[in-house]
């Protein structure tokens, strides 16, 4: 793995005898914990022939992958690596792509070619409710308190399903995308997140400008090029926000590409690229602890068949 212009929060010591003291009991405990998480595998395979492209991780240290193949939800234990099937999709032409899940153990689904979005209870494993929304491709979401935000890579277009105070759906509405927005005659629009102080959406535009990154205004779907320094995303795809650091999985590049964003999300800077020998393309991005997972969507492979081989790789945040 390679990271660039990383930097490091500097530690501080504590000088008095009774912290030191303190110090020393907490040191041994947090060591624990450390060599336990190291412990945990930073690669693990995920079933044959399954065609992951999405991944999600909630509250407890799991892992769900949807499937390209038929749409099935995969989960797998950070600790172990070992998963299993826990909800079956509804079958070839419905795939699950990108995947967002909220607190009550409910899982958002993009219906990708299905042109629908879905949502899933992880605890049974049931579809709770399918919304066909008549995309041509439904790539990613995510949640904001209000809402689960959707994109279509073919149509210039958000889908907003309603979400009430306990975070059970409504209604799906749709918010075309315009001002800076540029459609092209093929895939467009990629992953989504919010701008660190929640005001807006940020989307991947595959098109404009040989791959940028848009603000979008989530009221009138108003959308305004992020300033990022002049830095490309040709191949950008999941996006994930931590604090103010945004990471972008540029696919075919088989990097993720890191910027610090200001607050509004108007403007960002460059400060890291990270690569690892064990990306075969990845897609999309979660976060646990210090780590970052992906599913390495292999999406070199011509015509992927049921023995085809695939995993998810974790690498350490900047």
């Amino acid at each position: 793995m390679v990271i660039a212009d990383r930097s490091f929060a500097r530690r501080r010591l504590l000088t008095t005898a009774a912290a030191v003291g303190g110090t020393a009991l907490l040191g041994g405990t947090a060591h624990a914990a450390e060599t336990r998480k190291k412990a945990w595998p930073d690669r693990f395979p995920l079933p044959d022939g399954f065609q992951p492209e999405g991944i999600a991780i909630g509250s407890t240290p799991f892992a769900y992958f949807g499937s390209l193949a038929n749409g099935d939800i995969y989960r797998a234990s950070l600790a172990t690596g070992r998963g299993s099937v826990i909800s079956e999709g509804p079958g070839p032409g419905h795939p699950s792509v990108g995947l967002k899940l909220d607190r009550h153990g409910r899982l958002f689904v993009s219906g990708g070619a299905g042109g629908d979005l879905r949502t899933v209870d992880v605890r049974s494993g049931r579809i709770e409710k399918t919304y066909a929304v008549g995309g041509t491709f439904v790539n990613d979401v995510i949640l904001t308190p209000g809402a689960a935000w959707f994109t279509d890579s073919f149509l210039p277009r958000l889908y907003r399903l309603a979400l009430d105070r306990h975070g059970r759906p409504g209604a799906v509405t749709t918010v075309p995308l315009s001002g800076d927005w540029q459609q092209g005659t093929d895939f467009t629009a990629n992953g989504i997140e919010r701008t660190p102080d929640g005001s807006a959406l940020l989307v991947v535009n595959c098109f404009a400008d040989g791959g940028t990154l848009m603000r979008v205004d989530p009221r009138t779907g108003a959308a305004t090029a992020v300033e990022l320094g002049g830095a490309a995303l040709p191949n950008g795809d999941g996006l994930l926000l931590v604090g103010r650091v945004l990471y972008v999985v540029q696919q075919q590049q088989n990097a993720i590409d890191v910027f610090r964003l200001n607050a509004a999300g108007t403007r960002g800077r460059a400060i890291a690229r990270i690569t690892d020998p064990r990306f075969r393309i990845p897609t999309t991005a979660a976060a646990w602890g210090d780590r970052l997972y992906l599913p390495n969507a292999r999406f070199d492979v011509e015509q992927p068949a049921p023995d085809t081989d695939y995993d998810a790789v974790a690498v350490p945040q900047v």
